[in-house]
């Protein structure tokens, strides 16, 4: 399918109502595992590919033009609907267009951008700041006006709930609603009550809510979730979490065993090569072969 088309196709699944429960992707590899496991849509996590692709925190190290090559690849490996984080979308209003017409551009069907200051911090440390509301708004506005398809998506996210509470998170994503955003994201809630009262105050637009392992906001069954409202249920990096445990593990026994074999903690070599569709390049490899 073509961008455009996929882009239709996720605006239309989130009309009809009901959650999308949504894992985030550091790689095309982990795309390819989201996609083959029959997930709706794959979200490219900023703090994954800070952690992933340079081994450092996500404390705003990941830059546009990284960003827009791993949404390239991975929209290359899956056909899913593809949500970016782009962080505070890298500078002022005009910042953000650029940002949104080269994610566009690279196969995002979403971008999420937020509202803090820059260098921003992953939405669950401590210590964040936020703009003001007007440069905030601003973001959103450019954003919106940016996009070329229509039906590509822009989800506002808001950390103001860790520095002016709640009701004033409440009133950004309302602000971020008038702004033209179509889904809009409080990050952080750390109280039930708060996590029930997000999407039955901003009813008219779809609500994003974001769990992290490990992180401030409670965890809560997908279920009940979506019996409150939630349009997209996601978790961000519990593919990068357990890669990471995979990994410690699988090397730790190497290292005490000085062997591994395929009955080891390790994917297969077949899993492997069917996990990056080796058999379709066979296949094209001989068809184009003169042998």
């Amino acid at each position: 399918m073509m961008n455009h088309e996929i882009n239709k196709a996720f605006r239309m699944r989130l009309d009809q109502g009901g959650a999308i429960l949504m894992p985030g992707a550091a790689n095309a590899l982990a795309a390819r595992v989201i996609d083959q496991l029959g997930f709706e849509a794959v979200y490219i996590s900023g703090a994954g590919l800070t952690n992933t692709y340079l081994g450092m925190p996500d404390l705003g190290f990941v830059s546009l033009p990284e960003i827009a090559q791993h949404t390239s690849t991975i929209r290359n490996a899956t056909q899913l609907p593809i949500v970016v984080d782009a962080d505070t979308g890298f500078g002022n209003a005009l910042n953000v267009h650029h940002t949104v017409r080269t994610l566009e551009r690279a196969g995002a069907s979403a971008i999420q951008l937020e509202d803090q200051v820059n260098p921003k911090r992953c939405g669950h440390f401590s210590g964040k700041d936020v703009v003001d509301l007007e440069e905030a708004r601003s973001r959103i506005k450019a954003a919106a006006d940016a996009r070329i398809d229509p039906n590509f998506m822009i989800v506002a996210r808001t950390d103001a709930c860790a520095v002016h509470g709640f009701d004033a998170a409440i009133e950004r994503a309302e602000a971020f609603i008038e702004d033209g955003a179509d889904v809009t994201f409080i990050e952080a809630p750390h109280k039930l009550e708060n996590i029930r009262e997000i999407p039955a105050r901003l009813a008219r637009t779809p609500q994003l809510i974001n769990l992290v392992v490990g992180g401030k906001t409670p965890i809560i069954d997908f279920s009940e979730l979506d019996g409150m409202g939630y349009a997209l249920v996601l978790y961000a990096n519990v593919a990068l979490q357990g890669a990471l445990k995979g990994m410690h593990d699988a090397l730790s026994l190497l290292k005490s065993d000085g062997r591994m074999d395929e009955d080891g903690p390790v994917a297969s070599f077949e899993i492997r090569q069917n996990a990056v569709h080796k058999s379709f390049y066979d296949d094209l490899e001989k068809n184009y072969s003169s042998k």
